[in-house]
């Protein structure tokens, strides 16, 4: 296997981003979760997948729902907590401090799609890629999408299940969670809706009352459909929308009808705002505006952008982070914005003895991996997989963004940690930036390796010396071993630009 990032391997591009290349606070840990002095830092609301529980974990902090008794407001067949996967996204209404700590008053999930699945493209071991079509809608899988219920390699045409996903410009979806139905989850869903489908109307019939959506003639009864938040005679200007009801064929009953996703970045009693999510409209220079889960925000000089970002980065598909306020035009004033697209990975054994719960780290062949507040911890059989569980002989991918503390020494900070029940290979796998070079080896994700007469170059040796004598510090793929003596080999090395296979 020839592993593959997220930023070349998909169209989910970071148009030659530079990043990972800033000084973070302390040692090992990142400076993008702005830990300060505990103050409060926003009331109001909080969009963005699930990362870890214990209350629950939503863009870098972890808000207390002892208030709410675990409740969580959903129509989807979930009602507590308990229920909660990673990766569903969710808007948390509360307040959230300097600390890392908040306060829900409110919870709130719904699933962007749920049916049945067709695979378009099964997993790709090497772009760690998959596309699956619900009902004539593309969602597209990579490698920060939680998938529960079934090994994503496993998934099949018929298969039933649950989406929390972004919608992209073009109207296809980038999945958060793919959750398939079997026997961990319930029965159903949605025992009232068991159909979920978002998508632009075509083909409005107001007479008939219907309308298509994907692959699907959907059909509603203005005496037993349940127009929420929309009017019949809106669909009239073909709007993204929300169906809920029952399948036969090729045909939806429409049991409930509303507005599409977008309404989870709706504006609260109060104007703070942060949010995850893919850029939807490039940044305008003109305007100082990009546009974003259908909020239009505004960069200006006092925005902190983090990561090695800048306003010229902010491409549609990006995957970012976005704090702010909401103005009284319905705009959000960007106060800070960071990078939540993970380019960089390892896979391997953790370690022995590498884990360390005080500071949250570990190793896998010799990489620093740190977990925060934004990793998700996910097992494929242990649903409740501790961080102190890390460093049994399984397999361990880690896939997130390449950082350097404030001593130079580089690290990965972990978006997604997933451990494999199969025991993991002598062997390991890496994605990240080629410090430097020289005829005895390479530096790259903080680790230095060595070349032997049986190592695979893929792209030239020259090639890639060059590179980084001009000081570009390309991405590449290293596939390496360690010997009895503690010393790692590199066994292949390629650009990662170069991975077509």
């Amino acid at each position: 296997m020839k592993p593959r990032s997220v930023r070349l391997a998909t169209r989910f591009s970071l148009s030659g981003l530079a990043i990972g290349i800033l000084a973070a606070c302390g040692g090992g840990g990142s400076d993008s979760l702005d830990i300060a002095d505990g103050g409060i830092r926003g009331t109001g609301s909080s969009v963005g997948p699930v990362s870890g529980f214990g209350s629950v974990f939503v863009n870098g902090v972890r808000f207390s729902t002892e208030g709410l008794n675990g409740q969580v407001q959903s129509d989807d067949g979930i009602t507590a907590e308990s229920e909660l996967d990673e990766g569903m996204i969710l808007r948390v209404d509360g307040e959230w401090r300097d600390d890392g700590q908040g306060t829900a008053d409110r919870v709130e999930y719904d699933d962007t799609l749920r049916g049945e699945v067709v695979v378009i493209q099964p997993w790709d071991l090497a772009s760690k890629t998959a596309i699956l079509s619900v009902y004539g809608l593309t969602v597209h899988i990579d490698n920060q999408t939680v998938i529960r219920g079934k090994d994503v390699v496993e998934l099949a045409d018929g298969d039933f299940v649950r989406v929390s996903a972004w919608r992209l410009p073009d109207g296809e979806f980038r999945a958060s969670l793919v959750r398939v139905r079997d026997d961990l989850a319930s029965v159903e869903f949605d025992p009232d809706n068991d159909i979920e489908i978002e998508g632009k109307v075509r083909n409005f019939d107001a007479d008939l009352c219907t309308f298509e959506i994907g692959n699907l003639t959907v059909e509603c009864d203005t005496d037993n459909t349940d127009f929420d938040g929309i009017a019949l005679a809106d669909l009239a200007n073909n709007p993204f929308i929300e169906v809920e009801g029952d399948v036969s064929g090729s045909v939806l009953s429409a049991r409930e009808i509303q507005q599409d996703d977008l309404r989870r970045y709706r504006r609260g009693d109060d104007d703070d705002i942060e949010f995850a999510g893919p850029v939807s409209r490039a940044f305008d220079s003109g305007n100082g505006t990009f546009e974003i889960n259908g909020l239009v925000v505004r960069v200006s000089s006092e925005t902190e952008f983090d990561d090695g970002l800048s306003e010229t980065d902010l491409v549609p598909d990006l995957l970012i982070q976005v704090e702010g306020e909401f103005l009284n035009d319905g705009t959000v004033d960007a106060e800070e914005i960071e990078l939540r697209e993970g380019e960089s990975e390892v896979e391997g054994r953790v370690a022995t003895n590498s884990v360390n719960s005080t500071d949250q780290t570990f190793r896998i062949g010799g990489v620093l991996v740190q977990v925060t507040p934004l990793t998700a911890l996910i097992s494929k059989n242990d649903p409740g997989i501790s961080f102190q569980q890390l460093g049994g002989p399984e397999e361990v991918e880690v896939s997130g963004i390449e950082r350097v503390d404030g001593n130079g020494a580089v690290y990965l900070e972990a978006f997604k940690v997933e451990v494999d029940d199969e025991l993991a290979e002598d062997g390991f796998e890496l994605v990240g930036r080629l410090r430097s070079m020289d005829v005895n080896g390479i530096d790259v994700l903080g680790v230095s390796i060595r070349f032997d007469p049986d190592t695979d170059f893929d792209t030239s040796r020259d090639e890639l010396q060059d590179l980084v004598d001009r000081g570009e510090n390309p991405l590449v793929e290293v596939e390496y071993r360690q010997n009895t003596s503690g010393i790692l080999f590199v066994d292949e090395i390629e650009l990662e630009a170069d991975d077509d296979d």
